[in-house]
């Protein structure tokens, strides 16, 4: 029997069409295994190729101190400094003359030293110097020439550090959505980094899976661990709602927004619209929404990376923004955001809040190797977090022995785009039409949040339709204000959404 084929369990029966067998087990005991086309990213897959092509964020800048820091990205042992005159260099592990780690160099005035032999190389993998007795260096300077250190461009924003891994002939520009990553004036984005013992697909597709915050976040084996009904502040009637979802291709089949609309009250409806784009973005709109104050186009509360570190663990790196803009209310706590550190709820990290406080600025703490390697492991036993849940579907999670519902919907529409993109099935998201589209301008973001003055439907039935309509025209809306920027689109949006109040009553 083919166990790789689809979910077969003995009887050769798809997992969907078995019969229940009381205590069973022995019949569905066979793993298939993982679809190494969409997971794996090491240097000549797939994906890996494809994401190469993309800037990535690979560590924050805390990390980069008096000495050079290891670092893995997919399947990649590189190595991260910033030299004494300010720039950032990311290159290959080991040094070309004999293969002694640079996580052992000696920082430099211009680039690293090995710390071997004394060869120095500049940020971009040129050879500046060839330790040859004195006397002989006319022979170093032949030996320059011929001997190099592979490097990726990279830079730093807002305190993360990116790195481009693709043919330098083919680099991207950076892709500057919200014209720049910008916020609010008095906003500020924070960096953070977040490891996860996991295949980097899993940890995505949990952005899209938005259905999971009332059974993960609301429940706990003992009272009183409850994560929060609203990320962080309990008692907020928004996310006690289970959430109509619907799911949209955007931007050709470059990414999707997903709509979450929940019922406020009587009076008010709550849609929230996030936004997955490819390889591995995600944008986050409020975080900790209560509902009880109208609003209109709220924009981006969270930005993220999936990043691969190999194919059983990845990051999740990005921004978190803090401010009176986004978050009025005051509610996210900016020193619990970081490096192993998020402040919206327990169970986002390895290590629980207790544990990750025990550091003070600039110390790192180390990262779980598993799952269950953790001080904390009973904890989230307790009350999980989305860190259990995704690190527990396997290393590497096998689809071939899901059951998908409904609501599961984002998951598979982001796995088919990323598919159809590696293929070469839709040109657009090709790197060669990323490339040409970015030349073009920054896109914009589909990410919101918005709390509109919309009446509850007279029957189940008739809200369940109205949410939809309304979701539905945000998304329309949002397409419309595609070419606008800054100011001149949140005029238009905030328009747009108030004539959607107005027309639905």
């Amino acid at each position: 029997m083919d166990v790789k084929a689809k979910k077969l369990d003995r009887s050769g029966a798809p997992a969907t069409q078995r019969k229940f067998v009381p205590y069973g087990g022995y019949y569905s005991n066979q793993v298939p295994t993982y679809d190494p086309e969409i997971t794996e990213t090491g240097p000549g897959t797939p994906t890996g190729e494809y994401m190469r092509r993309f800037w990535h964020p690979v560590c924050l800048s805390e990390e980069l101190t008096d000495v050079p820091r290891y670092i893995k990205i997919m399947g990649e042992e590189l190595v991260a400094f910033r030299d004494k005159s300010g720039r950032v260099g990311v290159m290959h592990l080991h040094c070309p003359h004999r293969g002694a780690s640079l996580e052992y160099g000696m920082i430099q005035e211009r680039g690293i030293m090995c710390s071997y032999h004394g060869f120095v190389f500049d940020v971009d993998g040129s050879c500046l110097e060839v330790p040859f007795p004195k006397g002989e260096e006319k022979e170093g300077e032949k030996a320059k020439e011929k001997i190099c250190q592979g490097a990726y461009k990279a830079f730093e924003r807002h305190g993360l550090v990116f790195a481009y891994m693709g043919p330098p002939e083919e680099e991207p520009p950076f892709p500057d959505w919200e014209g720049g990553f910008t916020v609010y004036p008095g906003d500020e984005p924070v960096a953070y980094s977040n490891f996860q013992t996991c295949n980097w697909l899993q940890v995505q597709d949990n952005s899209a899976d938005q259905y999971h915050h009332i059974p993960l976040h609301t429940t706990a084996v003992i009272p009183g661990h409850e994560q929060g009904t609203t990320f962080g502040e309990a008692g907020a009637a928004p996310y006690l709602v289970r959430p109509d979802l619907q799911f949209f291709t955007v931007h050709e089949g470059r990414g999707v927004a997903w709509t979450s609309s929940r019922r406020v009250d009587e009076s008010k409806i709550f849609i929230r619209v996030n936004h997955q784009i490819l390889p591995n973005i995600s944008f986050h709109s409020y975080l900790f929404e209560d509902g009880a104050k109208a609003k209109h186009f709220s924009r981006i509360h969270m930005m993220r990376w999936t990043v691969p570190v190999d194919d059983e663990n990845s990051k999740m790196i990005g921004w978190r923004v803090f401010g009176p803009h986004i978050d009025p209310r005051n509610v996210g706590k900016r020193e619990y955001v970081g490096y192993e550190k998020m402040d919206f709820l327990e169970g986002q990290t390895g290590m629980r809040r207790p544990e990750r406080m025990k550091y003070g600025a600039g110390e790192l703490p180390p990262v779980p190797k598993d799952h269950r390697d953790r001080t904390w492991y009973k904890e989230g036993q307790y009350a999980p977090g989305d860190y259990e849940v995704v690190c527990s579907q396997r290393r590497i999670a096998v689809h071939a022995l899901e059951n998908p519902m409904k609501f599961d919907g984002g998951v598979y529409l982001f796995r088919k785009l990323l598919r159809d993109a590696i293929r070469g099935k839709n040109p657009a998201a090709s790197p060669e039409a990323w490339r040409r589209w970015l030349q073009q301008g920054m896109p914009n973001s589909y990410c919101s949040g918005n709390v509109l003055a919309i009446a509850q439907a007279p029957t189940p039935e008739e809200e369940v339709q109205k949410r939809r309509r309304v979701a539905q025209q945000v998304i329309e809306a949002t397409t419309a204000s595609d070419k606008l920027k800054g100011d001149e689109r949140d005029r238009f949006m905030k328009q747009k959404l108030a004539e959607l109040e107005h027309s639905m009553g």
